[in-house]
């Protein structure tokens, strides 16, 4: 199958490229959020090319994976003719919760697929058919050594995404232990930065940390979470969102009191054999849940649907 898709979610399209199809990734002058074509820090396969957004016209094509509202007109536009489709929501919802309704709500001829059961209970669908695909990921491989007695955040433009991103409780967390923040434009922040290293080497530095620090508030599922886990860390996260169904109580300490996760960090960074067991179980739920064969299986049975 030939699939026209936008590189909107790097670690997600990460997996999604690795399956059995064809897949072009617009690209514009620039490399703008409208075309970015392929990635720079991601390693994807060959069957993942970028295209000029003026060629697209006269691309064989099968199907489109919508992510952004604004990308079903842009197609419209770019191709000429109408392909079948599904849209992925990779979002919680903002604004009023309770009464956000999803930009897709009033139609029936799109899938809705969601990349967690929370997504999908909090927005509203309307009319809009359903699926959640959960994430997956490529295996980095059990790195963890945790030979640094410090933890490590991921977490991208984490000024801008203050309170969503949870950057306004690392002071909190810092007062008793180092941290280490990796991610886009994280410059700036009292802390050791680490800014938009390639996904494999930022991998082996985040998995010589003690323990993964995951303040997010408000996201769906962040997928460095997962990533974390399967490294062999052991996580502290606030129980917000899906968070509270990807981490088991044996891999890691969830809480919406800071004060029991910053008890819970600094007693993972001090004891590193206590880490370690906590991160071997991170691992084994990680793989079993969000690997890569299930997510990757998942989309192919939707895929042929459509």
């Amino acid at each position: 199958m030939r699939i026209l898709l936008w590189h909107v979610h790097g670690s997600w399209t990460t997996s999604f490229v690795r399956g059995r199809h064809d897949y072009t990734l617009p690209l514009v002058p620039g490399r703008g959020p409208d075309g970015r074509g392929r990635a720079a820090t991601y390693d994807w396969p060959v069957t993942a090319r970028e295209v000029p957004w003026d060629r697209l016209r006269d691309e064989p094509l099968d199907l489109v994976v919508y992510q952004r509202p604004h990308e079903l007109e842009l197609a419209r536009q770019w191709l000429g003719r109408d392909l079948p489709g599904v849209y992925v929501e990779h979002n919680t919802p903002g604004g009023d919760v309770p009464r956000t309704r999803h930009p897709l709500a009033g139609r029936t001829d799109l899938p809705l697929v969601h990349v967690t059961h929370f997504n999908e209970l909090f927005w509203d669908n309307g009319r809009a058919p359903t699926r959640v695909i959960e994430h997956g990921i490529p295996d980095p491989g059990h790195l963890y050594t945790g030979e640094l007695a410090r933890a490590g955040v991921v977490v991208n433009e984490p000024v801008r995404r203050t309170r969503v991103a949870g950057t306004d409780l690392l002071p909190r967390f810092a007062a008793q232990v180092p941290l280490d923040v990796f991610g886009m434009r994280v410059e700036g922040l009292p802390y050791g930065t680490y800014e938009d290293l390639p996904q494999a080497r930022m991998h082996a530095e985040l998995a010589r940390r003690r323990a993964y620090l995951h303040p997010y508030r408000w996201t769906s599922l962040g997928l460095a979470l997962i990533e974390a886990m399967t490294l062999g860390m052991p996580v502290v996260a606030l129980a917000a969102t899906e968070a509270v169904e990807a981490v088991p109580a044996e891999a890691g300490v969830l809480s919406t009191r800071t004060d029991v996760l910053v008890r819970a960090l600094t007693d993972f960074v001090s004891d590193p054999e206590r880490a370690s067991q906590a991160g071997k179980a991170a691992r084994a739920a990680a793989l079993a849940r969000y690997g890569l064969a299930r997510f990757l299986d998942d989309w192919d049975r939707l895929l042929e649907e459509v």
